[in-house]
C-alpha cells in the first residue's frame, strides 16, 4: 500500500515537472487531433483501399460534425509475391506488399500542404482448402491496411505539431 501511494505520488510529481516545463502531449486537446479529425479522405476503388479508408478514418478520430479542413488523397498500390514453396511446387506462402502515396490538400486554398508515402508488408499462408486461402489473404490485406494507416496517421500527426508556433 505504501508503496503505491508513493509511485502515485511520484507519478503526479514527475506529470507536474514535465507540465512546467512545457510538455504538451501529441494527442492533447491543444496538440494535433484536431487538426487530424478535420481531415476528409478520398479513396480509390479495391478492396484493400476500402480497409486503408476505414483504418484512417478510426486512427484520425474523424468528427463528423466539424467541417474538413484538410483533403487526404492517396493511390494504392499491391504486389504479391510466391515465398514458400511445397515439394509440388505450389506456393504455400504469400508476402503482400502495398505502397500508398497520398497527398493532404487544403481544401480552402487547394494548396498541397503534405506530400509523402507509407508501405506495409505482410505475410500468409495459402492454405489447401480454397475458403481458408481467402480468410488468409483477406486477413493479410486487412493487416496491411492498417499498418499502413497507422503510420500515415503518425506521419500526418508529426507533421501537424511542427506546424505549431512556439
Amino acid at each position: 500500500m505504501v508503496k503505491a501511494v508513493a509511485l502515485g505520488a511520484l507519478l503526479v510529481l514527475g506529470g507536474l515537472t514535465a507540465a512546467g516545463c512545457g510538455f504538451t502531449p501529441l494527442y492533447a486537446s491543444s496538440g494535433v487531433t484536431p487538426a487530424l479529425s478535420a481531415i476528409t479522405i478520398a479513396a480509390p476503388q479495391g478492396r484493400t483501399a476500402y480497409l486503408v479508408r476505414e483504418s484512417l478514418e478510426d486512427a484520425l478520430l474523424q468528427n463528423s460534425d466539424v467541417p474538413a479542413k484538410y483533403r487526404l488523397g492517396f493511390t494504392l498500390k499491391e504486389q504479391r509475391f510466391a515465398r514458400g514453396l511445397r515439394s509440388d511446387n505450389v506456393a504455400n506462402r504469400y508476402e503482400l506488399h502495398v505502397d500508398v502515396n497520398y497527398t493532404l490538400t487544403e481544401i480552402a486554398t487547394g494548396k498541397t500542404v503534405r506530400q509523402a508515402g507509407q508501405s506495409a508488408v505482410v505475410t500468409y499462408d495459402s492454405a489447401d482448402q480454397p475458403y481458408a486461402g481467402i480468410a488468409a489473404q483477406s486477413d493479410g490485406e486487412r493487416r496491411a491496411a492498417e499498418q499502413v494507416a497507422q503510420r500515415i496517421r503518425i506521419d500526418l500527426a508529426s507533421f501537424f505539431a511542427s506546424q505549431k508556433k512556439p
